[in-house]
């Protein structure tokens, strides 16, 4: 609750004029500067009490009590200190030389703390979903705007810090950007750190053989195991292969446990997309050439994820498990995906590294061109009244809820900030009851 008070005073919520706890009147003319680190709250701030104006620091607590708790009346940092702020004053405080400090005693109505209780709520559904309705359109717009610029420069920068990490290989970024893209949120890890497990040198000497790319990746992927009692035949060939290969290279597969198969259904279970990675290897991988040179089409970069699995994925879904599968290794909404989480970052990422903002400027437009990602997230945003027309729509929905609601920031978003302006109404000292339940 400090982190509360401390939020409002910064962004001077609580009004201008008070009383003291002595009766003296006491005016706000510059809240301060907020102090991350050890000493009082907030630096440099400007107040006048009676007649006379002080500058100073401010110290909050939720009790006046704290002060003594936390020791600060025998700490000469604290002896700066020319107000304390609090919600509940329960006792007078000093100075290391014993001088008592000025305090002022602040608390809400009855509506401000039921609304901060429901934002604070650890729960999984949108906290403030009955008040979405009170803000204005153009506030929410304008953040769901710049939520959509933060979140591509969130997928931007892990690219081009998996650029730095890879000595500058665009295609080798794209590899391993492209194989975690293609473990759709589920699987998305596992596929990473497999992506990473093989150098794109031994991909390459064996880009002309599909048997042996996919020895690798599976046999990476800790799917081969000669222990096992799988007596396929097309499998006993990997083993066999990857035996051969793994002391070659000197490789260690990863834990099979890694992989999750949780409500996926057969035609995208990992082996199935570890087998497409494997086909886009053949004959060298180039996606990010093909990408640059045809990011002015959405269509014919859609294209590019035409793939199609052949022979023994034509009848497996798994090893040793046959099932009657689509040639096609993608559907169109993986495609969509696809593009949403892999081709539109990279374009971006790559006009940063280039410094080309306006091409940057055209992957956004392809995002506001996209239809929306539809998930669990999307579909409680569009309950609570938050409509979903496009991608970047649906990317700022998605930053909004994991980067903040999930995080409890709801002080840094801006609509939990206007819904707390819109409530703060400060009460008399009668209602310092009410926040000392929450202290």
């Amino acid at each position: 609750m400090e982190r509360l008070y401390q939020y409002l005073w910064k962004h001077k919520m609580f009004g201008r004029e008070f009383h003291l706890s002595s009766g003296e009147r006491l005016e706000i003319l510059r809240p301060g500067v907020l102090n991350t680190d050890a000493g009082p709250d907030f630096s440099n701030a400007r107040v006048r009490m009676g007649e006379t104006e002080w500058t100073g620091n401010i110290e909050i607590h939720c009790k006046a009590s704290d002060w003594m708790r936390h020791g600060h009346d025998r700490d000469r940092a604290y002896d700066s200190v020319i107000l304390h702020v609090v919600a509940c004053g329960d006792r007078e405080i000093t100075r290391t030389d014993g001088s008592v400090i000025p305090q002022v005693e602040i608390a809400f109505p009855d509506s401000f703390y039921a609304l901060y209780e429901s934002l604070s709520e650890n729960i999984r559904a949108v906290r403030c979903e009955r008040e979405l309705v009170r803000i204005p359109d153009l506030i929410k717009e304008d953040w769901l705007e710049t939520l959509g610029v933060e979140r591509m420069h969130t997928k931007a920068e892990r690219i081009l810090g998996e650029l730095r990490n890879l000595g500058g290989d665009w295609e080798r970024t794209c590899f391993v950007t492209f194989a975690r893209a293609l473990g759709f949120g589920l699987n998305s890890e596992p596929f990473e750190i497999l992506a990473r497990s093989i150098p794109m040198g031994y991909l390459h000497r064996h880009a002309d053989n599909m048997l042996q790319l996919e020895a690798l990746l599976f046999g990476q992927a800790g799917m081969l195991d000669t222990s096992v009692h799988i007596f396929d035949e097309y499998y006993q060939k990997l083993c066999r292969e990857y035996f051969f290969l793994a002391r070659k290279y000197g490789l260690r597969p990863m834990r099979p446990e890694m992989w999750k198969y949780s409500k996926t259904r057969p035609q995208n279970f990992p082996h199935r997309r570890i087998a497409l990675l494997a086909r886009t290897l053949e004959g060298g991988f180039s996606m990010l050439s093909r990408i640059l040179a045809l990011s002015d089409n959405p269509d014919e970069l859609r294209a590019i994820f035409g793939w199609e699995l052949g022979g023994y994925w034509l009848t497996h879904s798994d090893f040793d498990r046959e099932a009657v599968m689509d040639a096609k290794a993608l559907g169109a909404s993986s495609v969509d995906l696809l593009m949403i989480n892999l081709v539109v970052p990279l374009l971006y990422a790559h006009a940063m590294s280039h410094g080309d903002p306006d091409k940057g400027e055209k992957a956004m437009d392809m995002w506001r061109k996209l239809p929306p990602e539809y998930n669990t997230y999307i579909r409680q945003w569009k309950h609570a009244g938050m409509e979903c027309h496009d991608a970047m729509r649906s990317q700022a929905l998605l930053q909004l809820r994991k980067e903040y609601c999930d995080s409890n920031r709801c002080l840094d978003c801006r609509l939990g900030h206007w819904l707390l302006r819109d409530n703060v109404k400060p009460q008399n000292k009668d209602y310092w009851k009410k926040l000392a339940n929450f202290a």
